[in-house]
């Protein structure tokens, strides 16, 4: 574990807000235009790429390279850089590109900064409403047109009175499906497809759980940092780490996390 001095937090700060602006710029740029086109990435199901993500993602790198050289960077798009100083930048610079395209304002920019035991500070950014969700090295905040307030989660309530979320009614597997079905099926409201922008929404208190299965570090680290600076926690369906994807599962509290997980698992 990498010790971050108060004077490296700050900068850590500066220039992860540094790179959620200039994904900002170039997100916008192309958010909402009928001429927007997508690359497919996958030969089996529709995992689209736009030339916004690939800009946003090579904007957010130039930034790193002139300011934080030695550190390295994992990204959605581009090769990761190895580098000296201890810490990586986990880059997603467009999560929900199937809602960007869409014109639905729920997709994000996803910024983390990891050591080797997971992700330190994390942000979640909606370009086109304008907030900024941060957790981390003594932050949980938001930012946004009604001014600047705390992340705090949910306190524990009955299964029966949660708000779950999940990007995909799917989920998964099979397997997988069945699963969240199990917990689905003790909440209040299930809610769909709202990706990156429910863990947000579980940081600030608004609902209980998020559930998701197939996911890659650069979709995990950024919220991780939120939740957990909330309040809140987040593993793989085991209880285990989830620092590099997979089976997700984000909760408020601890109570409604192992209620949750007891299901996932009967």
């Amino acid at each position: 574990m990498k010790r971050i001095s108060a004077n490296e937090a700050e900068n850590i700060f500066t220039i992860a807000a540094e790179l959620a602006e200039a994904a900002r710029e170039v997100t916008l740029l192309h958010f909402r235009k009928k001429d927007l086109r997508a690359d497919n990435k996958e030969l089996t199901r529709f995992d689209p790429v736009t030339v916004a993500d690939r800009l946003s993602e090579t904007r957010m790198r130039e930034i790193l390279a002139q300011r934080r050289p030695a550190d390295g960077i994992l990204g959605e798009e581009f090769g990761p850089v190895t580098g000296t100083s201890g810490l990586t930048w986990v880059l997603d610079p467009i999560d929900g590109t199937r809602g960007y395209l869409s014109g639905t304002p729920t997709w994000g920019v996803l910024i983390s900064v990891c050591d080797s035991l997971g992700p330190i500070y994390g942000i979640i950014d909606q370009p086109y409403i304008r907030e900024r969700f941060e957790g981390g090295l003594g932050r949980a905040l938001v930012t946004g047109p009604s001014g600047i307030a705390p992340l705090r989660c949910r306190a524990a309530r009955p299964l029966d009175e949660a708000i779950l979320f999940s990007t995909f009614p799917e989920v998964g597997t099979p397997e997988e499906g069945a699963a969240f079905r199990r917990v689905a099926e003790q909440t209040k409201l299930v809610r769909y497809g709202a990706d990156c922008y429910a863990y947000a929404l579980l940081a600030t208190g608004m609902i209980d759980l998020v559930i998701e299965a197939g996911l890659q570090a650069y979709d995990v680290q950024a919220p991780i940092a939120v939740i957990e600076a909330a309040g809140g926690i987040m593993t793989d369906w085991q209880g285990r780490s989830c620092h590099n994807g997979g089976r997700v599962l984000a909760a408020a509290n601890a109570e409604i996390h192992a209620k949750a997980l007891a299901l996932l698992n009967t």
